[in-house]
């Protein structure tokens, strides 16, 4: 059998009341492991779970902004012209990207 790479134990007794806190820690990471999850506790002494809605929206805009940006380019390979208009779509999916950004860099700021 193959030696460990954990081998000493560690064991402590909780309350029936601690082991349901410590669950429903376990479930807002979103975690199933107690032995990882106790380790990562008792080594970094806390885990941060971002939930930030804000950043797959600006995922969102960025894959937009990005296929814009390439029909963009392809168009002015091909005629060797570009419109106004298309400068513009692209200066406000830009403006969006930027506002996305401040969003998540506020709600980063709050968890401080």
């Amino acid at each position: 059998m193959a030696k460990r790479k954990r081998d000493v134990p560690l064991l402590f007794w909780v309350s029936p009341e601690e082991k349901a806190l410590i669950q429903k820690k376990m479930e807002q990471i979103g975690t199933t492991n107690l032995s990882a999850y106790l380790r990562k506790m008792a080594i970094d002494g806390y885990v941060v779970n971002l939930e930030l809605p804000e950043l797959g929206e600006m995922v969102s805009l960025l894959r937009r902004s990005s296929n814009n940006l390439n029909q963009l380019t392809r168009r002015v390979h091909e005629t060797g012209r570009f419109y106004d208009a298309d400068l513009e779509d692209l200066r406000q999916s830009q403006e969006k990207l930027w506002d996305a950004a401040s969003s998540i860099v506020k709600s980063l700021a709050k968890l401080q």
